[in-house]
């Protein structure tokens, strides 16, 4: 982050069970600056205690035995649209993240993630950043409404530092942990993410990770594709289809 934080970023956990509401809720209060300010198990108490509390982020499952997390999540941002929902839930939803990637909320995890990692993520998507899960990518790449739009370049391939870059933001790291990774200062990576965006067009980290999982792997060998042509978008060697989805 480019600025140390010094209010509490207000979270609401929403979950059926009460061992992952526990779980959440002491991972995130090792952090000084993030404070659980409640709880709930239902669809109802999840709209009407985030209209009451004004959390600023909203950690929810998916799937919720009174009902959809992804309807859940529209009626929070109807009513609180300065809330930012991350959904958490033990396997992907295709509808949840299509729903994360088209602006309704803000995030998508797995559960597997550990405190830090879930902290940095509710610190990233309170600053306004959106996170998305890498392990959840590649399942959905055929289902994205972007996946044509994404693959025109403004102008030419990204330079070996731009796709190093590149590569960090579709594993889902933070601008901190790739300016650490690479020596860089947060402005550096910051106006890198935004030049590298420009070129590939996209606007949103999820896309970009998308578009690299659909097309960067340069470590890869497809027997389809045994010279490895490159995509003009990232400059990276493409892949056979087979093996991503």
């Amino acid at each position: 982050m480019s600025k140390t934080r010094t209010v509490p970023v207000r979270v609401f956990i929403v979950d059926d069970y009460e061992f992952v509401r526990a779980g959440a809720r002491t991972m995130l209060s090792r952090h000084d600056v993030i404070s659980v300010v409640g709880e709930a198990s239902t669809v109802k108490d999840a709209i009407s205690e985030s209209f009451r509390l004004k959390p600023d982020v909203v950690l929810m499952d998916v799937d919720l035995s009174s009902g959809s997390g992804v309807e859940a999540c529209r009626a929070i941002r109807g009513s609180c649209p300065n809330a930012r929902v991350i959904f958490f839930s033990s396997y992907e939803d295709n509808e949840a993240v299509l729903a994360t990637m088209a602006g309704e909320a803000s995030g998508y995890l797995l559960q597997h993630v550990n405190a830090e990692e879930l902290q940095q993520a509710i610190l990233a998507v309170a600053q306004g950043q959106s996170i998305l899960d890498p392990a959840i990518t590649q399942p959905l790449l055929a289902h994205m409404p972007f996946q044509d739009e994404v693959t025109t370049p403004r102008r030419g391939p990204l330079s070996p530092q731009q796709q190093h870059i590149f590569a960090l933001v579709a594993e889902g790291k933070t601008n901190r942990e790739i300016g650490a990774l690479l020596e860089l200062s947060d402005k550096t990576v910051k106006s890198s993410i935004r030049f590298i965006f420009q070129k590939l067009n996209v606007t949103r980290r999820a896309q970009a990770a998308a578009l690299f999982t659909r097309n960067a792997a340069p470590e890869k060998r497809s027997p389809d594709n045994p010279t490895n042509q490159r995509d003009p978008a990232t400059g990276c060697d493409l892949v056979s289809s087979r093996y991503l989805l």
